[in-house]
């Protein structure tokens, strides 16, 4: 189970006006030995409230440092922080690297990867760019990158020095929402309609092995499509969702399975090899109940949209009312985002250290 650990930041720049990248030396290293595309959880007290939030590794796996872009957000208490007052040598507290938004690397490998980024969706595919360039010397890379502007494009200068690095195997199109580009193409929203055009005239889609997409939902659920009606499959598309249409917890969906007692559901859930059993009802998910009962069950988004929380269920049933970190094959193999979850069984238990 991830527990969090005291961070030093080592260093802290501007890469746009409203983002900077954070540099960070762990207490333990070797907790910190991240796998490309994975994602840090930090968390902070603001006025007597813990808020956490997750940001994305931007550094590649060959570079021997820890960093992540953390992107101002309106009205974002951790973002503003981060932005405006967080400084060389303070100490914040963060979990161990986690996420599966990667696949493994085969330095043999004659590989074509397509990337999809929107805005600060860069940050892990900055990170997957960067390892699989250098762990894969004979594979190709091409990244779609949207931003309104050119002022808004985070790790610009970067990009360009990888593409001048690894000329020939990286390729970079810039689509811009305002800013008018010489290619008429490359101006507007990266949606359904774009990816055909940019798969008509400049992407070799039916060469592709595996595209990585990060972004707001709207913009990559209309790729996925695109790339789907392409001819790719699932199992070659990877996704790493920034924001979700939910603001915190969805409500819990009427099920015509839901069949838990009035008086509450008898939950046993371990955590850290302990197993502790408590009432809940139905109107509670599996992480509230744990943490109203005292139990240090991780989080970080309760929307569904990090896996922080994953745990499994051993018996009973429960209904995930949001899934959007999930894969296919954990969710069969009876894994459950807890933050979306709701008993629909008199008891259930679940695991949290599987």
């Amino acid at each position: 189970m991830a527990r969090f650990h005291n961070l030093t930041v080592t260093d802290i720049h501007k890469t746009i006006r409203d983002a900077v990248v954070v540099t960070l030396k762990p207490d333990d290293a070797s907790a910190f030995d991240f796998t490309q595309g994975q994602y840090l959880t930090f968390r902070r007290n603001f006025d007597g409230e813990e808020l956490r939030r997750s940001y994305s590794i931007c550094a590649g796996k060959d570079e021997g440092i820890l960093q992540v872009g953390i992107k101002r957000v309106d009205e974002g208490a951790f973002s503003t922080w981060a932005n405006t007052e967080l400084q060389e040598g303070d100490t914040i507290e963060a979990m161990e690297p986690m996420g599966s938004f990667f696949l493994p690397l085969d330095a043999g490998a004659t590989r074509n990867y397509l990337g999809f980024a929107g805005g600060s969706g860069i940050t892990p595919v900055l990170s997957i760019i960067k390892t699989t360039l250098a762990r894969e010397p004979h594979s190709q890379f091409t990244l779609v990158y949207a931003n309104k502007a050119v002022n808004t494009i985070m790790f610009r200068e970067e990009l360009e020095d990888l593409k001048n690095h690894f000329m020939g195997r990286f390729n970079v199109i810039h689509i811009l929402e305002s800013d008018a580009q010489e290619i008429d193409l490359f101006t507007g929203l990266v949606d359904e309609a774009k990816c055909a055009q940019l798969f008509k005239h400049w992407i070799d889609i039916k060469s592709v092995d595996t595209a990585f997409i990060c972004g707001p939902e709207p913009m990559m659920l209309g790729i996925a499509k695109a790339l789907r009606d392409h001819g790719l499959d699932d199992s070659q598309i990877k996704f790493e969702l920034f924001a979700s249409a939910q603001p915190g917890r969805a409500k819990r969906k009427a099920s015509g399975k839901a069949k838990a007692a009035t008086k509450g559901t008898q939950a046993v859930i371990t955590l850290d090899g302990a197993s502790r059993t408590i009432t809940m009802d139905a109107d509670t998910s599996i992480l509230d109940a744990a943490l109203a009962n005292d139990m240090d069950a991780p989080f970080a988004c309760k929307a569904g949209v990090c896996s922080t929380c994953r745990c499994k269920v051993t018996s009973g049933e429960v209904e995930m009312v949001a899934n959007h970190a999930l894969e296919d094959y954990e969710v069969e193999q009876g894994y459950v985002l807890s933050c979306q979850s709701f008993a629909i069984t008199d008891k259930v238990t679940v695991d949290y250290d599987q």
